[in-house]
């Protein structure tokens, strides 16, 4: 088999743009007259589903959840990118689409990677239309955080929940679209196999898990948006509900099956205190942002952090990436981490943790949190009880 990705020709900034204009379109009356089949109902799938329907077409929206509701997509708290560009600091789709294949090791398909940059524009347009309480300035304009990796602020967010606010927004444009007969909700169905006709899919066979009955759904066209292949993974943030019955069953018909093994690598993090947790205890990226990331200069110094003057510390992200600083990709922050630990120079009651430190942030925009200025962020896996050091003497943590 040859691997044919169905990219159009043409050069990265106009293929998308001139195959949209290429392909035949189909009036309003004749959508009415086609059904398509969207196996997944996550942020993708319901949101497919729900434009879909709005644009006329009959759909079939299937998922194996009791509930739309309990996709996987609410794990993704920390926003949505989009090259909108509203803080004016440079950015751009162009931008947008180098970061993104930086950030992905050179290894994405470049062209859909630049579609996506030129989409992300109106994603956030559609969200904010379903009802997604995105943060706003004082003056009522969308506001946006930085993350790691990026020398520009286009994470759009709501507080730490925009993959449970995406999720919901999606969610009601479905459920709207369900209350008027467009789309109709099979839940609690696995997808066992798919019926293909000619080389194109033409509909599905699933399994009620309930009752363990076969069925056979047929359409016009398939769309399968069932997330990625993270069940593999125990200490894992991707270790959650991903469901990889849908892509075997596509592999097993004669689809490619790629990359199935990824990691994300989260570099803000405090570790598990006792084998009762699974896995790393995730902050938010943003803190990066704001925080300035150091250890002590001399191996071995278990000084207090307050304790520890300016000279002898060592803000090494600032030393070897001054271009990015404390927002370096996340691989080179949790590699540069690693590297301070291994030279003897980790804080904490394990030697496996850094500083965050806010006490700069907190001069610059005022003392918001009395409680904590200074806080250690652990790489790796720990066991036993954690201290975090307290930088004014207010309080002490005990993890």
């Amino acid at each position: 088999m040859k691997l044919d990705a169905k990219i159009p020709e043409g050069p990265i900034q106009e293929k998308w743009t001139k195959h949209k204009f290429d392909i035949n379109l189909i009036n309003p009356a004749n959508k009415r007259k086609y059904k398509v089949i969207v196996v997944g109902t996550g942020l993708a799938g319901a949101s497919a589903s729900a434009t879909l329907s709005e644009l006329g077409y009959e759909v079939e929206a299937i998922t194996f959840h009791d509930s739309s509701r309990r996709a996987h997509s609410i794990a993704a708290q920390g926003g949505i990118n989009s090259a909108k560009n509203y803080p004016n600091d440079g950015d751009s789709v162009w931008r947008l689409f180098y970061d993104t294949v930086k950030g992905g090791d050179f290894r994405s398909r470049e062209a859909n990677v630049y579609r996506l940059a030129q989409v992300s524009v109106d994603i956030i347009d559609q969200a904010t239309a379903q009802g997604v309480p995105f943060a706003r300035e004082y003056g009522g304009n969308l506001a946006n955080r930085s993350f790691g990796g990026a020398q520009v602020s286009r994470t759009f967010y709501a507080r730490g929940q925009t993959g449970q606010q995406l999720l919901l927004g999606a969610y009601q444009a479905l459920a709207k679209e369900v209350e008027k007969g467009g789309v109709k909700l099979r839940t609690r169905k696995e997808m066992m196999d798919i019926i293909v006709v000619d080389g194109k899919a033409r509909g599905v066979v699933t399994r009620d898990l309930v009752t363990g009955e076969l069925e056979t759904h047929l359409a016009d066209s398939v769309v399968l948006a069932t997330g990625g292949y993270g069940n593999v993974f125990y200490l894992s943030t991707n270790a959650q509900a991903c469901n990889v019955t849908a892509t075997y069953r596509a592999y097993k018909k004669g689809a490619f099956f790629a990359n199935p093994c990824y990691t994300q690598i989260h570099p803000t993090c405090i570790p598990v205190s006792g084998e009762y947790q699974s896995k790393l205890t995730l902050m938010s990226e943003s803190l990066r942002n704001d925080g300035r990331i150091w250890v002590p200069k001399a191996k071995g110094d278990k000084r207090k952090p307050r304790e520890i003057p300016e000279n002898e510390r060592d803000y090494y992200l600032e030393r070897k990436y001054p271009s990015f600083g404390n927002l370096s990709p996340r691989d080179i922050s949790s590699r540069s981490a690693k590297e301070a630990c291994d030279d003897g120079r980790g804080v904490g009651a394990t030697g496996y943790g850094v500083y965050l430190d806010f006490k700069d942030a907190i001069a610059r925009l005022g003392n918001t949190n009395d409680d904590i200025s200074c806080i250690a962020l652990y790489y790796g896996r720990t066991m036993g009880r954690l201290q975090l050091d307290e930088y004014f003497g207010r309080i002490t943590c005990n993890r």
